[in-house]
């Protein structure tokens, strides 16, 4: 197993040793958040009908960004593991939350996407040789239920492929982020180098896919331009380089609970923006998931402990 390398002044000029852990959480918290405008930006600002080019902007302008300011190439066996990591990380989540999304009720779909932080939990345990974190996986737990009871209505429907591209998108993050931790990054390549390699292997997987199955591009407007510079600058290029350099330097199951910050900042601004009523229902599970959020960042009591 390849040990990450030891925290050095990055690329950018930050060293990951001058924060502390609320310091590097707090910036890697900002990730999700920004991926929790993803549904409004897509419903409000982009051309509809086409979420695979959405995606594409999303990662490989983004990726070719970083390279281009990094002037870092992996080298040996990183090539691979860039692939890999960029493949599982983005190339393969996103059209199948994409295709899940069309089969599923947004809420449904948002409801098994926040399941990553058990699906880490219990991969922490075979990939990197973690005992089982039983206080994270009970707060991951109550975090998906919190999740539940925002966003799934009394309607919902369950569709078995769509579950499938769910889960499957899901599964494929979370082994992602934890390979990520696993192979940690390579001394020469600073966060925004290791971002780079990702969004552009998954760009460029993404790439074929997208034409395959939407065909020509749209056409943007000015509307659309600021939509898709979203995406692709604080979704993509600044969102992945903190997510990566949080994932390398900080406890990958604390890191994973983070992530139910993206449906909460998504219901919280359909509230906001959409005006989307908010039940009492929704405001405890927004509660909870919250409670889940900062109980995951926070060191376990005695009894859960080995």
């Amino acid at each position: 197993m390849t040990s990450p390398a030891a925290p050095t002044a990055s690329a950018d000029g930050i060293s990951e040793a001058s924060r502390g852990p609320v310091p590097r959480t707090l910036l890697t918290a900002l990730t999700p958040m920004a991926w929790g405008t993803t549904y409004i930006v897509t419903t409000e600002l982009l051309p509809a009908g086409h979420p695979l080019f959405a995606g594409l902007l999303r990662a490989l302008p983004g990726g070719l960004i970083a390279l281009a300011l990094s002037r870092t190439l992996p080298r040996g066996a990183w090539w691979g593991k860039a692939a890999a990591l960029g493949v599982l990380n983005i190339g393969l989540p996103f059209p199948l939350l994409f295709f899940a999304a069309e089969r599923l009720p947004g809420g449904v779909a948002a409801t098994l996407a926040a399941a990553q932080p058990l699906v880490i939990a219990l991969l922490a345990v075979t990939v990197l040789r973690e005992a089982l974190s039983a206080w994270r996986l009970a707060w991951g737990v109550i975090g998906v239920f919190g999740v539940g009871l925002m966003v799934i209505g009394p309607n919902a429907a369950f569709d078995q492929l769509g579950i499938a591209a769910a889960l499957g998108s899901a599964v494929s993050m979370a082994l992602g982020i934890t390979l990520t931790k696993r192979w940690g990054r390579p001394g020469e390549a600073g966060p925004t180098a290791f971002a780079g390699w990702q969004l552009t292997a998954g760009g460029l997987c993404l790439l074929p896919v997208t034409f395959l199955a939407e065909g020509a591009p749209p056409v943007i407007d000015g509307t659309g331009a600021v939509g898709y510079l979203w995406m692709g600058l604080i979704g993509g290029l600044l969102s992945y380089t903190l997510w990566f350099r949080g994932v390398t330097t900080l406890p990958v199951t604390a890191v994973a609970v983070l992530l139910l910050l993206s449906p909460l900042v998504a219901t919280a601004l359909g509230a906001i923006v959409l005006d989307q009523r908010f039940g009492p229902l929704q405001l405890a599970g927004f509660g909870l998931s919250l409670a889940a959020i900062v109980a995951g960042q926070l060191p376990a009591p005695a009894r859960y402990r080995r």
